[in-house]
């Protein structure tokens, strides 16, 4: 039961959202829209419930329902960004707005994955929270190892998503455009006929420059 509801919820979100998306773009409804879009939390509520319902009619906790806190977890941390991801594609394409477009070098993207990762710890923490409540629920008297071993399962997740998002940030890929840039304006890349020589007048046949108290030099006859 409760796998079948995670797969009527994951279709649900993207029904809701691909009617947000064309109501606000194609029918030029974005009031509606949006609120189709805000209408998706409701779809990890009813899982969460039935989720509930189903431990307190004394179901045996399984990895079904530590997937539905992970589901919930992952839609939680991740859900607003995916919105906002597809958001910006669908202005793009049906709005005439400038495609999005994350960053890829440099800090810039460090910072980007940074965030991305923010977004699988809360994920994390919030499945977590939902797993304790579970086994706080079903008490000593039931086997609640299947539950606790999706929390270790979330959190190794987390670890693995928190090291490739720190490689960004020590190996840092550099913009080839910027880096093209930079060395050609190093003077050991400037070619000789653009550096600007001295004037014929800026110094004496012998290298020096001229003294300014003989006055200007004089051409001869």
């Amino acid at each position: 039961m409760i796998v079948t509801l995670i797969v009527l919820c994951e279709v649900g979100f993207w029904v809701l959202l691909a009617a947000g998306l064309a109501t606000r773009y194609l029918l030029n409804m974005p009031r509606t829209g949006m609120a189709l879009l805000l209408a998706e939390p409701l779809l990890e509520v009813v899982l969460l419930v039935a989720t509930a319902i189903d431990l307190k009619n004394g179901a045996d906790p399984s990895w079904e329902h530590g997937l539905a806190a992970l589901y919930i977890g992952y839609t939680v941390g991740h859900g607003h960004r995916t919105v906002k991801w597809l958001d910006g594609h669908a202005a793009h394409r049906l709005g005439g707005a400038p495609p999005p477009k994350p960053p890829k070098y440099g800090t810039a993207r460090a910072r980007h994955e940074g965030r991305i990762w923010l977004g699988t710890l809360i994920g994390g923490a919030v499945a977590t929270a939902l797993l304790l409540l579970a086994v706080a629920y079903v008490g000593d008297d039931g086997n609640t190892d299947g539950l606790r071993s999706w929390m270790y399962g979330a959190w190794r997740a987390v670890g693995i998503h928190g090291l490739i998002a720190l490689s960004y940030l020590v190996w840092q890929k550099k913009d080839p455009e910027t880096d093209s840039a930079v060395a050609a304006r190093h003077p050991e890349h400037v070619p000789d006929l653009l550096v600007r020589r001295p004037g014929k007048d800026a110094a004496s046949p012998g290298g020096q420059p001229p003294d300014p108290r003989q006055g200007p030099a004089r051409r001869p006859a």
